[in-house]
């Protein structure tokens, strides 16, 4: 333990993609066009929600959320894959490593169970749409996004614990875009089985539990639309559906294939291409499906121009 103290790790560097370091210019034109799309699209469908009052009803609260947690989920890492691109090999000091990854598995989390609530959200509203008003009531919107953001930010706490306790005392070179728990497990010195089987527990019961109640709610969804005998009503809301699944399930498929298994040793090269997927490009689409494809937030943005120009006049 003493030579482990001698040589511990105080910082990381972070690697990305070695061999596309010679394109790092044109990469971070790409990263940076993708982050302000994202920052543009999730910050006009906040601003609509909240100014338009037609527009403050639980599903779109719920989406209105959801664009202020992508907001601060892409804020977590990609500003430094930025500065990474135009300076390759960037260090990142052991304790910022471990924030990194904490507040980007707990905003993760809080997603993964965001996603659940408003699943759950339309399966009231499409299944029992009788009922809907008086169970989906104001206070139990605002206890559902506390739920969410409570359980999302005390979940990763135990992996975070147990990855802060290990020796790092060989490589500091993580083969990743950012520092995540896989990479980091794969640099300590000693049997990190425990730290693996934690994860998997951790990570099992929150995305495979989430992912099953969100396939649930929209299995019974599509059931009750194919009753709809109005064939307009019924592709709209089947359109909707498949739109809001397909995110899920590209969001949902890379989150299990990164975090829940049970083994050491990790396919890093997948894991960053993987990791694109659901930092990047997931976060650009959500306002798009959810929200820019929605009517209702169409006929706002409409009414809010409008208002505008009559206002310049």
């Amino acid at each position: 333990m003493e030579n482990w103290n001698k040589s511990r790790v105080t910082e990381f560097i972070l690697v990305g993609f070695p061999a596309l370091y010679n394109y790092g210019p044109i990469l971070f034109l790409c990263l940076l066009l993708a982050y302000l799309l994202t920052i543009i699209g999730n910050v006009l469908v906040f601003t609509i929600i909240c100014l338009d009052t037609r527009l403050h009803i639980p599903m779109y609260c719920f989406i209105g959320v959801l664009s202020i947690l992508e907001l601060c989920y892409t804020a977590v890492n990609i500003p430094k894959m930025l500065i990474n691109l135009l300076k390759p090999r960037e260090g990142i000091s052991f304790t910022n490593c471990l924030l990194q990854t904490y507040f980007f598995h707990s905003l993760g989390v809080s997603e993964c169970y965001l996603l659940t609530t408003m699943a759950y959200d339309r399966y009231l509203a499409i299944c029992h749409p009788l009922r809907y008003s008086s169970i989906m009531t104001g206070k139990v919107t605002i206890k559902l996004f506390c739920s969410c953001f409570i359980a999302g930010f005390l979940s990763p706490v135990p992996e975070i614990i147990l990855i802060s306790q290990l020796p790092y005392c060989s490589s500091n070179e993580i083969q990743h875009i950012f520092c995540d728990s896989p990479p980091l497990l794969s640099l300590a010195c000693i049997d990190t089985s425990v730290n693996v089987l934690v994860d998997f527990i951790i990570n099992s019961f929150v995305l495979l539990g989430t992912f099953s109640f969100i396939m649930i709610s929209y299995i019974r969804i599509i059931v009750a639309i194919m009753k709809i005998k109005n064939s307009g009503g019924r592709t709209k809301a089947f359109s909707t559906c498949v739109s809001h699944l397909a995110v899920v399930l590209v969001f949902f498929s890379c989150a299990i294939f990164m975090y829940v298994r049970l083994r050491d040793s990790y396919s890093l090269y997948y894991d960053r291409v993987l990791a694109v997927f659901y930092t990047v490009l997931t976060p650009i689409f959500n306002p798009i499906i959810y929200s820019l494809r929605n009517k209702e937030i169409r006929l706002a943005i409409e009414r809010r121009m409008c208002k505008s120009r009559d206002f310049s006049k």
